[in-house]
Parts: C-alpha cells; structure tokens; sequence
C-alpha cells in the first residue's frame, strides 16, 4: 500500500519525461574512440591510460562489459576474471580478489584492486593446497571468530582463483 501511495505522489509531483531511462551517456565525448583504462593495485599501476577495446568486470551484481561511451557506472567487483581486450588481439585475463571499478561519462575505467594476477602466472596445485589450508583452517576455528572468518574469505578467493583456472574445488 506504501509503495502504491509513494507512487501516486510521484506522479503528481515529478513530471513523466524524468522517469525516461538514460541509454547513453550525454557527456561522453564523440571524439572517443576507445576506453582509456588504468587498472591499479596499491603496489604498481598495470596499466594507465592505455587505450582498449573493451574491458570485462566482474562486479558483485554480474560480469559486464565496458566499451567506448559507455554510461557513468561504479561497481563493487567480486572475485574473479577482469578481462581488457585490445583490438584485434587476445584478451589479457586477470585473476582480481575484489575491488572497485569506476567508469566515467569520457570513456575513461579506473580499476582499483587490492590483487591482480595474470591467469598465465597462476600455479592451480597452489591453489589446490591454499584452499585445502583454509578448508582445514575454518574447520578447527571456533564458530563464529575471526579466524573463521578470515579462512572462509581464503577458501571463498581461492576458490573463485580455482575456478578461474579451471579447478572445482568444494
């Protein structure tokens, strides 16, 4: 019933033409003619300002793609695969344990992470073990301490690193 009243006044109050859905951004430069991406981690800058063709995130709400003009966007990222295509080549893959990404109206992506990883560099037997570590580490912790919770985040990373590399761990 709230729902329904809060909608009635919205109607009488804000004018129809203001609910229209944004499909493009209308500050995005026509000048564009690819994503500017920099991906950082708080030790180096993988890339700044380097021009892409598209670039794939894996964000908390689903993996989605970034391409020239895309609209203003930030999203929290979950564990897994950033993918940064560059034209006519193969996509450079990156194993990220989280982070932000933000997307501004002059297709410009800032990727902030507090880890990034070349899939190619990912040893899977390491991951193997370093899940199996944090398996056995939940395991003996006391429910509900800290020590659970830090080895219930490995697992879930390392994980998410297995699958990324092709591992099913459980």
């Amino acid at each position: 019933m709230l729902s329904r009243t809060a909608s009635l006044v919205a109607r009488k109050v804000v004018p129809r033409a203001s609910f229209a859905a944004r499909a493009f951004s209308s500050e995005a430069t026509a000048d564009a003619t690819s994503v500017t991406l920099n991906l950082s981690v708080p030790y180096e800058s993988i890339y700044n300002g380097a021009a892409v063709e598209q670039v794939i995130i894996p964000g908390t709400e689903g993996e989605y793609g970034i391409t020239v003009n895309h609209v203003p966007y930030v999203a929290q990222m979950k564990p897994g695969v950033l993918q940064v295509l560059f034209e006519g080549a193969e996509p450079e893959k990156y194993f990220v344990a989280g982070g932000y990404a933000v997307t501004h109206a002059n297709s410009v992506t800032d990727v902030v992470c507090v880890e990034a990883v070349k899939l190619d560099d990912i040893d899977p037997s390491a991951v193997q073990s370093n899940y199996d570590a944090a398996k056995s580490a939940a395991g003996a912790a006391a429910s509900g301490s800290v020590e659970e919770a830090e080895a219930m985040i490995d697992m879930e990373v390392n994980k998410a690193m297995g699958l990324a590399v092709g591992l099913t761990l459980a």
